[in-house]
């Protein structure tokens, strides 16, 4: 049985002349088992007009390293042999600007809790039918929800980033950065360090005055998750 978060807004139908109307919706696909990657693209493809599937990808850098990206909605097994988190692959994703389904080979109430409270809008087990995730996916995407509105901004990790634009952050910067990208308030990033809620708040002011000096804004939260994902603080 597939997930669907209960606020999102795609959970209610939308008509089939809503769906014939709207551009297709841009898709990016994101498992490193070659067969089911390929199955499940060709199976799109084939079968399901209303996605246009511009990343087919067997690694998390080679999805967050594609031009393509990001892509209006990725569908990512939630199991790969990288070390990157669920979580950490999630919320940078949302970050970007992408809606995230998850596919599982199992079907466990702490995977799916966990899938859900990154950010995914939709859990669905590889062992439910092809038309159930397509239905999953569309439910995610809001079809015929404001999604001229919705445009996601034009940002991509960069494919090499030079050691000079790289700050030298201090264990502590680097610890807070990490607690502040995966969700945490200053109060929490604090508590977690066993450090006073100044000391927290002052490592993060450092982080952003090391990032701007080095051209790399972080003006809000998702661009200190963006500087994290691209440095590899996220894992």
């Amino acid at each position: 049985m597939r997930t669907i978060r209960p606020d999102d807004p795609g959970a209610t139908a939308t008509s089939t002349g809503a769906r014939s109307i709207e551009p297709p919706i841009r898709l990016a696909i994101l498992d490193d088992h070659e067969i089911l990657l390929d199955s499940l693209s060709s199976w799109i493809e084939k079968n399901a007009p209303e996605f246009d599937l511009v990343v087919r990808a067997g690694s998390w850098l080679e999805l967050v390293h594609s031009d393509a990206f990001p892509t209006d909605l990725v569908i990512m097994d939630l199991q790969l042999k990288e070390s990157v988190s669920i979580g950490a692959r999630v919320r940078t994703c949302r970050a970007a600007g992408a809606k995230v389904v998850v596919l599982s080979a199992v079907d466990t109430p702490e995977d799916r809790d966990a899938a859900l409270a990154a950010g995914a809008v939709a859990y669905v087990t590889k062992s439910q039918p092809m038309t159930e995730l397509v239905a999953a996916a569309l439910a995610a995407s809001g079809r015929g929800a404001g999604r001229a509105a919705a445009a996601p901004p034009a940002w991509r990790p960069k494919p090499l980033i030079p050691e000079s634009a790289r700050p030298r952050l201090s264990d502590g910067e680097r610890q807070a950065l990490v607690l502040y990208a995966d969700g945490r308030t200053t109060s929490e990033v604090a508590r977690a360090m066993n450090v006073q809620y100044e000391t927290a708040k002052t490592y993060l002011r450092r982080v952003r005055e090391k990032y701007g000096k080095a051209g790399r804004p972080t003006s809000s939260r998702a661009d200190l998750i963006r500087r994290a994902a691209e440095d590899g603080y996220l894992t």
